[in-house]
């Protein structure tokens, strides 16, 4: 495994960090959870999320956020190397692989709908 190279975090950033890794472990799985409410949930979630994204310039609100509070600024990306990034910065210290975002958005997206999907098959057949 490749050494860590992301970013130095203190309690905010780690608060962030494990909020972040929450929501992605709910976006790749909660698709499988057997009961509608959570399903019908998720199904709004997960294109809520993708709209989110669309309409703040490819960034998560959760990063404007630890900025805001950082910085006074909704955005600061040249102090905030995770802003609009957070899923490539993580993939990068951890494998050392760089994605392009163009690269990253393919895979998010593609795996987003197909988690989607998913989803509705499990609702539909629940």
């Amino acid at each position: 495994m490749a050494a860590s190279t992301g970013p130095r975090r203190d309690a905010l950033g780690y608060f962030c960090f494990y909020l972040h890794l929450a929501i992605l472990a709910f976006i790749t799985l909660g698709w499988a959870v057997p009961l509608r409410g959570v399903l019908i949930g998720y199904l709004i979630f997960v294109p809520g999320t993708v709209l989110h994204w669309k309409l703040n310039a490819g960034a998560c609100v959760l990063n404007n956020l630890e900025s805001w509070l950082r910085y006074r600024r909704w955005r600061a990306p040249e102090r905030n190397q995770e802003e609009g990034a957070w899923l490539r910065t993580l993939i990068r210290s951890l494998s050392g692989i760089a994605l392009t975002r163009a690269r990253m958005d393919l895979i998010i997206y593609g795996a987003m709908a197909l988690f989607w999907a998913l989803a509705w098959h499990h609702f539909l057949n629940l």
